[in-house]
């Protein structure tokens, strides 16, 4: 665990301050047009950007997933308890780009052999994930689990699990990478999100799996 507690309070200051007056969470409304597909790969404001950046995504919005309590808040979530983990929906066109592209995505982000949490940030609340909306999502997940543990030569401790409801975040989360880029580059660096991303994928064969 590395969590720098210099560089936490610096980077959470803002969202320090936006909790003493929070902002309800977002309701569970439907998602925008197109298909969508929720992740879960620890910190959600380091999840938008590479989604993002993919011709054929439409939107990202940060949330939670996977918990019990009703429109969680932020700060619930993540003090840990309500079962949530932080998570991205993606709302994507599939005639541009397909669910398998985003499952490419998504692995290369992720450190997938740490359960109880990502990169600095420990917990249950950001453990990663893969949740299915139906069951070609749900069979091209297992399958890409599958081809990555045998491409990295090690048990995947990612979960795969049928979506439930999504929450999304306070509005000072979203687009968080676009509206803060400092605290935003500060905060991954000093996580070393990058460099276990090197550690786990350099030098790796390209991910590729088939839509069908």
């Amino acid at each position: 665990m590395i969590r720098l507690a210099a560089l936490v309070l610096a980077i959470f200051a803002a969202a320090a301050a936006a909790a003493a007056d929070p902002e309800p969470a977002g309701r569970p409304g439907p998602a925008a047009s197109g298909a969508s597909a929720v992740f879960a790969g620890g910190c959600f404001w380091c999840m938008e950007p590479p989604f993002d950046k993919l011709p054929g995504v439409l939107s990202t919005t940060s949330g939670y997933t996977g918990g019990t309590v009703e429109n969680p808040t932020y700060a619930q979530v993540s003090a840990g308890g309500t079962g949530h983990t932080e998570a991205v929906r993606v709302v994507y066109d599939p005639a541009l780009v397909s669910y398998a592209k985003l499952l490419e995505v998504f692995w290369r982000n992720v450190d997938p052999f740490d359960d109880d949490g990502q990169f600095c940030d420990r917990g249950d609340q950001y453990r990663p994930g893969v949740y299915w909306q139906d069951e070609e999502q749900r069979r091209l997940a297992e399958s890409s689990k599958d081809a990555v543990a045998k491409i990295l030569g090690r048990t995947v401790a990612v979960e795969i699990e049928q979506a439930g409801r999504f929450w999304p975040a306070e509005e000072y989360h979203q687009d968080y990478y676009r509206k803060n880029p400092f605290r935003y580059h500060f905060y991954r660096a000093g996580c070393g999100r990058d460099n276990r991303l090197d550690e786990v994928w350099k030098d790796r064969p390209g991910l590729a799996f088939a839509p069908s």
